[in-house]
C-alpha cells in the first residue's frame, strides 16, 4: 500500500474518535487537528464532509483518478518489446541512449528505467557500498593521461585487446582500437593518436607492463634509469611516464573498461561486426564520439596544456630502435632479413660501421648512421624509392 493510501486509511480510523472527542469539548479544533496530522482549518474541512456525506467523505478522490501524465498502455508496450527484442541485456542508460537518438523517444529516463523495472527487464541496481573519496582529476586537460589495454571476448569466440587513451580531467577518449595482443606498437598508436590530433601533453599514467618499464622484482618498483623502447620514446618527447602500483591507483581506468565491456560488445553485436577492421572503423566512427559526448565532462581548471608538436619526424621517435654493425658485404642482419645498404655520396661503404635500426609502426624499416637515413625497406627487406641519404632527427 502506498504511503497516501496508508494515511488515509489511518485518518479514516482516527477521525471518529477525535471527532467524539472535539464534539463532547474534551479537546480544541487546534488539538484535533493536530492529532490527525493536520492544521485546524483542515480539520474543519473535515467536520463538514464527515457530517454531509459520513466518513466516506473524508476519501481523497485523487487517489482513485488516474494521472493525466500516465503513459498509455500501448507506448509501455512497445518499449518493452523494443528492449526485448533489440536491446536484450543493455543496462539502463545505455538502452535509453539508443532509445532517444535512434527511437525518437520522448519520455524521460526515470519513466525508461522505472517501466523496464516494474516489467523485471532490468534489475534494481544494489545498495552502494561504503562511500570512498576519490582522488581528484587533473585540473587542465593534457595535464595526466591516461593509457591501458583490457583483454576480453569483444565479439563472440574473439578475445582482442581494448586499448584506450584518454584524459584524466575530462575522461574523452582521445583514441580506441583493438589489436590482437597489447604491446610496444599498440602504445605508440595510442600516443602518436593524441599528439597528432591535441599535441603533446605533460605525462602519462600506466600500468607497469613489460613493454612500459623495466621492473627488477616482480611485483616490485620500476627501474627509471633502464627505460623500455616505449620509455625511450616518451622521454625523447619530453612526455614524464607515472606508474601505477595497485589497481585502486587505476581505478579511473578500470572503471571506463568495466564502463566499454558492458556496452560494446552489445553494440558490435547489434551492428553485425565480427571482424577487427570493421570493429576499429566503429569505434572511430560511431561508439567514441558517443561515448565521449555521453561521459565527458568539463575540466575543473576549464584550461588545455596541450602544446603543438614542432619536433622532427614522429615516425622516427614513435618506434623501436636497435643498434647493428655493419657487415662485410655492406649489408646488416635484422629479424631474419639481410638488409643491404645502397651507395650513396657520402661515403664508399659501410662496413664494420656502427647504425641504427628503426622499426615503424606499419612494419617498415629505417637505417640510420649517426643522423643520416641511408635507405627505408619493407617488410621483407627491399629498399622503398632509392634516394639519396636524408637526415633525421
Amino acid at each position: 500500500m502506498k504511503r497516501t493510501e496508508l494515511l488515509q486509511e489511518i485518518r479514516k480510523v482516527r477521525f471518529e474518535e477525535i471527532y467524539g472527542d472535539w464534539s463532547n469539548k474534551r479537546i480544541s479544533q487546534e488539538e484535533a487537528g493536530r492529532l490527525l496530522g493536520v492544521c485546524d482549518r483542515t480539520f474543519r474541512r473535515y467536520i463538514d464532509r464527515y457530517e454531509e456525506d459520513g466518513i466516506e467523505g473524508l476519501i481523497d478522490k485523487r487517489l482513485s483518478q488516474v494521472s493525466h501524465r500516465r503513459a498509455p498502455v500501448d507506448e509501455v508496450m512497445r518499449l518493452t518489446e523494443l528492449y526485448k527484442t533489440r536491446y536484450d541485456g543493455f543496462n539502463v542508460k545505455h538502452f535509453y541512449r539508443f532509445y532517444r537518438d535512434h527511437h525518437q523517444g520522448s519520455r524521460g529516463y526515470t519513466w525508461v528505467k522505472n517501466t523496464l523495472q516494474e516489467k523485471q527487464l532490468v534489475p534494481k541496481s544494489p545498495k552502494r557500498g561504503k562511500h570512498r573519496q576519490r582522488r581528484l582529476r587533473a585540473p587542465y586537460t593534457g595535464m595526466l593521461v591516461h593509457q591501458d589495454g583490457s583483454t576480453h571476448e569483444w565479439v563472440a569466440n574473439k578475445q582482442w585487446d581494448l586499448i584506450i587513451t584518454f584524459d584524466d580531467a575530462t575522461t574523452e577518449h582521445y583514441s580506441m582500437f583493438f589489436v590482437e595482443e597489447e604491446g610496444t606498437k599498440s602504445s605508440f598508436q595510442g600516443v602518436r593518436d593524441v599528439i597528432e590530433t591535441h599535441g603533446l601533453f605533460s605525462s602519462l599514467y600506466t600500468d607497469r607492463g613489460s613493454h612500459y618499464w623495466y621492473t627488477p622484482e616482480a611485483g616490485g618498483r620500476v627501474d627509471k634509469v633502464r627505460v623500455t623502447q616505449f620509455g625511450r620514446a616518451v622521454r625523447q618527447l619530453g612526455i614524464e611516464m607515472i606508474a601505477a602500483y595497485s589497481p585502486q591507483a587505476r581505478g579511473r581506468c578500470e572503471r571506463m573498461f568495466g564502463t566499454h565491456q558492458e556496452r560494446l560488445p552489445k553494440e558490435l553485436k547489434l551492428a553485425g561486426i565480427t571482424d577487427m577492421d570493421a570493429a576499429n572503423r566503429y569505434l572511430r566512427e560511431v561508439y567514441m564520439p558517443a561515448f565521449n559526448a555521453e561521459f565527458s565532462v568539463p575540466a575543473r581548471e576549464g584550461k588545455s596544456v596541450f602544446v603543438p608538436y614542432i619536433g622532427g619526424d614522429l615516425d622516427d621517435i614513435l618506434c623501436e630502435r636497435y643498434n647493428r654493425t655493419v657487415r662485410n658485404d655492406n649489408c646488416i642482419s635484422f629479424e631474419g632479413l639481410s638488409l643491404q645498404i645502397p651507395a650513396n655520396d657520402y661515403r664508399c661503404h659501410y662496413v664494420k660501421a656502427k647504425v641504427r635500426v628503426h622499426k615503424y609502426l606499419d612494419g617498415t624499416f629505417g637505417v640510420f648512421h649517426g643522423p643520416l637515413k641511408l635507405a627505408t625497406y619493407d617488410e621483407h627487406g627491399n629498399i622503398l624509392g632509392k634516394k639519396k641519404a636524408s637526415s633525421a632527427a
